[in-house]
């Protein structure tokens, strides 16, 4: 998708996410031929003409003004990750954002590979922006089960998530974890729409996996903080397990992913199970070649 209408495809998709309700529009009588709102109410209701509106949608406009942008935000009530999302749109169609020339590093630091040690036996690993796993202790390799089978540079969370499968087993709530994940890839596309590991990804996956091309015309976007995840796992039966992200300096897009539960409870003592099970194989950091 070219830049020029990235912005049009994000607007007119969280449109036809809005009800009339949701903005204090009566419904009115009949059936409605436009999903959400028609462009004539979101022009109203953001206060601008709907022939401006409708040059945004179809890549015509591509400048809107910062004020034009807050309007929009507001009319299409978006929520603080959506906001962020719609004003890097806006910056890639305007050319206000400088091209990259080099690919991510996968090059993990010794300090932060050591942190993956320390911190067993909770399953920590190093994901790439794009949720390339580039390092892992062997409790996260475990907590996933089938990953050490794939090559260094095949494992990726989201791979795994549409793609393996063990996976929709695995998780719980496999659909709230696949929309979570495409949210957080949708935010990652906004800020360097064209670079070749995003676009290589969202290519693979949309051809393979006809719910991951459902997620992603969608067009939520969405940034996970820390939260729960419940798996059920073949070797330790059901565990829950909170997850801390943490984005280390100098490291390129890179952030590191730990695992815990609270001791004395039965995930703990799950997760402990987990560990001796890793701990029946060779250890293997996973961390991909550098070159």
């Amino acid at each position: 998708m070219s830049e020029r209408t990235a912005l049009g495809e994000f607007l007119r998709a969280r449109r036809a996410r809005v009800r009339p309700a949701d903005v204090g529009l009566p419904e009115g009588t009949g059936r409605r031929r436009t999903p959400g709102l028609r462009r004539e109410e979101l022009a109203t209701i953001a206060g601008m003409s709907v022939d401006y509106y409708a040059r945004l949608e179809q890549g015509k406009e591509t400048r809107p003004s910062p004020s034009v942008l807050e309007a929009l935000a507001r009319a299409l009530t978006l929520d603080e990750d959506e906001h962020a999302h719609l004003l890097a749109l806006a910056d890639q169609t305007a050319g206000r954002v400088p091209r990259r020339t080099a690919p991510p590093s996968r090059t993990v630091r010794a300090g932060i590979r050591q942190l993956l040690e320390t911190v067993r036996p909770c399953p920590a690993y190093v994901l790439g922006r794009t949720n390339d796993v580039l390092a892992a202790n062997p409790e996260a390799l475990r907590l996933f089960p089938g990953m050490a089978d794939w090559p260094l540079r095949q494992r990726n969370t989201m791979r795994y998530l549409f793609l393996h499968p063990v996976a929709r087993e695995l998780f719980a709530n496999w659909e709230a974890a696949a929309r979570s994940n495409v949210a957080r890839l949708r935010a990652v596309a906004a800020a360097d729409p064209d670079a070749p590991d995003v676009t290589a990804l969202v290519g693979e996956l949309s051809v393979k996996s006809p719910d991951f091309a459902r997620l992603w015309q969608r067009y939520d976007v969405g940034v996970r903080g820390g939260e729960e995840k419940t798996f059920r796992h073949p070797e330790v039966g059901q565990l829950t397990l909170s997850y801390e992200v943490f984005v280390p300096v100098r490291t390129d897009g890179q952030r590191v992913v730990i695992y815990q539960a609270t001791p004395g409870t039965p995930d703990h003592d799950a997760m402990l199970l987990l560990a001796l099970a890793a701990g029946s194989v060779a250890g293997d950091l996973g961390g991909t070649p550098t070159g």
